[in-house]
């Protein structure tokens, strides 16, 4: 277990760093979005259809 770790380090310290393209920026925030609004958009949908909170 301990080489797994040491090798995922190891690997991970050769990475170059890439920056964030604002394509990749910008699905980013469009998703993020999306999913707090469905959530918004769900959570009263679920309280008009079942006013009881059961």
């Amino acid at each position: 277990m301990t080489d797994d770790k040491s090798k995922i380090a190891d690997e991970m310290k050769k990475m170059e760093y890439e920056p964030i393209l604002p394509a990749e920026k910008a699905l980013v925030k469009w998703s993020i979005s999306l999913g707090v609004g469905l959530l918004v958009v769900f959570y009263f949908l679920s309280q008009l259809l079942f006013p009881g909170g059961h």
